[in-house]
């Protein structure tokens, strides 16, 4: 009980640790993003036997949106590293020891974490003034289902793994998806849910009664098969039976023999890969598309830059655009959360921008309210933070509409995945040259494709019409965007 207050203080990332060595503390990895279960040490910025300030960087960790710095609360002493530079490490996990006294340093050189003998120490410290409140365990606040955060009970449901018995680091004792990452990687074993199902477990009580199928093997669904086409067939003919599988050996393929590289996927690809499978399993996407003419965008850029001296990129115009025209239709301003549809307050723009280290996407804030010069501005220092690998959390974590522009590489037209709780996101393609009849004769223009990727339980078929429309409308006649 007391150990799980010591080391699950993943808000603070320290817990206390006494045994044989002097006054120290053990840090663990923060969660530095809200979507965080693990993250690779970057680069340590401190060294073994260093000091440091509250506010320094202590190392740069790889998160699965991007790298961000992890900075000091307190001051203190590296005593021992724990986590050496490319590691992943599971949140909670710990990173290294801290001292105050740099006399104590050399204690440490063998320090290593030992969840045992952890739990002497929780023995021993419950009797000290800083003990911290023992919650209540009773029968009575296990069976709270307000005692778990929404991310702890969804992690515990995608386990389905029953953790009502853990005691909980989060305000008021509830259970953070912090303690159930950490409880996981210390090789705690938690009872199924579905073996509580019976007693009311706290964890599925909000959610409809999951039955989960028997194990179907390949000699069963034959059995099946063969059972009701007996059933059926009024002459007993050829039963159906299943198309044997294939054998599939991967040494049987060719190749060239010509020489390659693996290259591990970063954090950030990872969880990208993660989330756009996600995506694509549970959001109902639809798609519409609309063309648009870029004859009168040519020339308002060159009015623009001729006139006041401000060079603006089609991006920034879309941008601008989708902006305008979710003012114009707010129903598209909309998130997915916890089972409904939610308007959003403000219209804040995530921009998709590659990096080495995968997709990433800045937000414009208050995109409707900026002018297309503010927007530019904000656009070229997001895409250049980004590709450094310094954006802050608050700079890419939210928005309520995302923008991917691949017209800048000669895509003319590509179907993008929503990025939840978001609704919608604008795939953006090239110019392409063509022509229409004006007046009996035919005039060449430049035409762009944009595709809306809409979630279907957010955005209906009329409403992203009524977008798209509005969109192409400011599209058309750039000079609106100035107003």
């Amino acid at each position: 009980m007391i150990l799980r207050r010591i080391i699950s203080r993943v808000g603070s990332g320290a817990f206390r640790r006494a045994l044989s060595y002097p006054s120290h503390q053990v840090v663990g990895l923060p969660a530095l993003s809200p979507t965080m279960e693990a993250g690779t040490i970057a680069k340590w910025k401190v060294s073994e036997g260093s000091s440091y300030a509250a506010g320094d960087v202590i190392c740069e960790v790889e998160t699965d949106k991007a790298t961000v710095d992890f900075e000091a609360q307190d001051d203190g002493i590296v005593a021992k590293i724990l986590a050496q530079a490319g590691n992943e490490v599971v949140v909670g996990s710990p990173i290294m020891v801290i001292v105050e006294d740099e006399k104590d340093v050399g204690a440490f050189a063998n320090f290593e974490t030992d969840t045992s003998a952890l739990s002497k120490v929780a023995n021993e410290t419950e009797n000290e003034t800083e003990n911290v409140t023992v919650l209540d365990t009773t029968a009575q606040k296990n069976n709270n289902p307000f005692r778990f955060l929404p991310s702890a009970r969804f992690l515990a449901q995608s386990k389905n793994i029953d953790v009502s018995s853990l005691e909980g680091s989060g305000k008021g004792g509830r259970i953070t998806k912090g303690d159930i990452l950490y409880a996981l990687s210390a090789g705690r074993k938690f009872p199924q849910l579905q073996a509580k199902k019976n007693d009311e477990s706290p964890i599925a009580a909000d959610t409809e009664t999951t039955t989960h199928p028997p194990n179907v093997t390949a000699e069963t669904l034959n059995q099946s098969a063969q059972t009701n086409s007996t059933a059926v067939s009024p002459n007993n003919k050829k039963p159906f039976a299943l198309i044997p599988p294939i054998n599939f050996d991967a040494n049987s393929i060719l190749t060239t023999g010509a020489p390659y590289t693996d290259t591990p996927a970063s954090t950030m690809r990872k969880v990208i890969s993660k989330r756009l499978t996600e995506s694509r399993q549970t959001v109902p996407h639809f798609y519409t598309s609309i063309k648009v003419e870029l004859d009168n965008i040519a020339a308002f850029r060159k009015q623009l830059q001729a006139l006041i001296g401000v060079k603006v990129s089609v991006n920034d115009i879309v941008i601008r655009a989708v902006a305008l025209a979710l003012q114009d239709v707010p129903r598209a301003n909309s998130s997915w959360i916890d089972g409904t549809a939610k308007p959003n307050n403000s219209i804040d723009v995530s921009v998709a921008v590659a990096t080495p280290s995968g997709l990433i996407t800045p937000i414009v804030f208050d995109a409707n309210k900026k002018g297309l010069a503010t927007i530019s501005t904000d656009i070229r220092a997001l895409a250049k933070k980004a590709r450094d690998g310094k954006l802050q959390p608050h700079e890419f974590q939210g928005g309520t509409v995302s923008v991917s522009n691949l017209g800048m590489f000669g895509v003319s037209e590509f179907s993008a995945v929503i990025n939840p709780p978001q609704a919608c996101i604008l795939a953006v393609g090239s110019g392409v040259p063509g022509f229409k009849l004006d007046d009996t004769m035919p005039k060449q223009i430049t035409t762009m494709t944009s595709r809306l990727s809409a979630d279907r339980r957010v955005v209906d078929e009329p409403t992203a019409a009524a977008f798209l429309q509005a969109y192409a409308h400011y599209i058309a006649n750039p000079n609106l965007l100035v107003l």
